[in-house]
């Protein structure tokens, strides 16, 4: 029987370091595909809390050029923040789902 693998999806307007991820998981077998896509996530969500405090204190000082970069960072790091808690959320339903199956 021939081995069939998935291939991953295709994904546009996704920076370069994303990209690395969903390469390695498809190349490995038997790693933790699960452990990245966390890793990356949580990066995520610290990389643009930075941002958001680093646009916080320069507008507060009055060294930001444009107030609308608060906002922007502000909605970045709330979609980053929601995105690894529905990560959490998929990944908890998904071991409740398989522990539930009868043998």
């Amino acid at each position: 029987m021939e081995e069939m693998f998935i291939t991953p999806i295709q994904l546009m307007g996704i920076g370069e370091e994303k990209k690395d991820v969903v390469q390695k998981v498809a190349g490995q077998e038997g790693v933790s595909v699960f452990k990245d896509i966390f890793k990356s996530a949580i990066e995520d969500v610290v990389v643009t809390d930075q941002e958001l405090n680093q646009a916080e204190y320069l507008l507060t000082t009055g060294q930001l050029d444009n107030p609308a970069s608060v906002t922007t960072a502000a909605a970045e790091a709330s979609l980053a923040v929601d995105l690894l808690v529905q990560l959490r959320n998929r990944a908890q339903e998904a071991y409740t789902q398989l522990m539930n199956i009868n043998i």
